[in-house]
């Protein structure tokens, strides 16, 4: 009987696609321009990957420079801190994705009870802010809070009675880890938002009215109502947050770490530019790098969405 049902669906025929061209060229045409994009800038830049597998020069080429094959890769992995940079690439992504991954969803959360919308429109708008801000200005803000004579290092100096020091420039576990990551979390904050608060305006609002009516408050609604119903939002942008993870840090970083810093700032990422950009130019490197950091970004994506399909039968693909 049930397979007689299921072959009792009905489904709709399928539509040729010259037919759908016919009817919806408009569409069409406006999607080259992307198509042309991703074409130009990324899919045929890949063939740079050669360079990984080569000693290159510029004057010589792809296709004139020597084959070495996969000896790149070990002088990236055999190289003195390369080991102390894979370290602390794992553990600010990490904290990213533990640290930096909540605070948004609290603050969509925030905004979605704020009932005078004009108020929560400019809480919204004066959140965005600081994602519009160039990196340069964020890390010359955040040089100049924690220096040794910054308003935040006299507070925590004075407040709290920690040590009068330039933070910045501390070599212990994880004082920078921490600075970068709650750096990231005041600029994105806002930004971040924007998913959640979209997926929270689309839960029905009769199950709210019906929760209230059977006398759950407030905080009841949110989190037996409104966060199941966002689960798959917040699944998919942990699933991209994992797979972007190993490309943590390069500008940020780069801005804000020095020499004396190098052992517990330096990333994946800082550490090619170094190699690769230092007292001598070497494309190979960092070509070999990238791709390094490529793949491990791949299989943490596959992985992560492997598990959120697991765990909470959803997922990005």
């Amino acid at each position: 009987l049930m397979a007689k049902e299921k072959a009792a669906v009905y489904k709709p025929p399928k539509t040729p696609w010259s037919k759908d061209f016919k009817r919806n060229w408009p569409v069409y045409v406006m999607f080259v321009p992307a198509i042309v994009y991703m074409v130009v800038l990324h899919f045929i830049p890949m063939f740079g990957i050669v360079m990984a597998f080569e000693d290159f020069n510029i004057v010589e080429g792809y296709f004139g420079s020597d084959w070495v094959g996969f000896q790149n890769f070990i002088d990236l992995f055999t190289g003195d801190q390369f080991l102390v940079a894979l370290r602390n690439t794992i553990c600010i992504a990490i904290l990213k994705n533990t640290i930096g991954f909540v605070p948004p969803i609290i603050f969509a959360f925030l905004l979605s009870m704020i009932e005078n919308k004009r108020f929560k429109r400019i809480c919204q708008t004066m959140s965005y802010l600081p994602n519009f801000v160039a990196a340069v200005v964020v890390a010359s803000l955040v040089t100049e809070f924690l220096g040794k004579d910054g308003p935040l290092t006299m507070l925590l100096t004075n407040v709290f009675g920690l040590e009068n020091q330039n933070w910045l420039a501390n070599e212990h576990i994880p004082i920078f880890w921490i600075i970068y990551v709650l750096m990231g979390v005041w600029q994105g904050v806002g930004w971040g938002s924007i998913m959640y608060v979209a997926a929270i305006s689309t839960v029905s609002g009769d199950l709210h009215e019906a929760a209230a009516i059977d006398g759950a408050n407030r905080w009841q609604r949110l989190f037996r109502i409104t966060l199941p119903c966002i689960m798959p939002t917040i699944m998919m942008m942990f699933v991209l947050g994992v797979g972007l993870s190993f490309s943590t840090g390069f500008d940020s970083i780069l801005l804000l770490y020095m020499p004396s810093t190098y052992e517990v700032a330096d990333t994946v990422y800082t550490y090619t530019y170094r190699m690769a950009f230092g007292s001598a130019t070497d494309y190979s490197l960092s070509a070999a790098s990238g791709l390094f950091q490529s793949v491990v970004g791949t299989v943490l994506l596959i992985g992560s969405n492997a598990l959120s399909r697991k765990m909470t039968d959803s997922s990005l693909f």
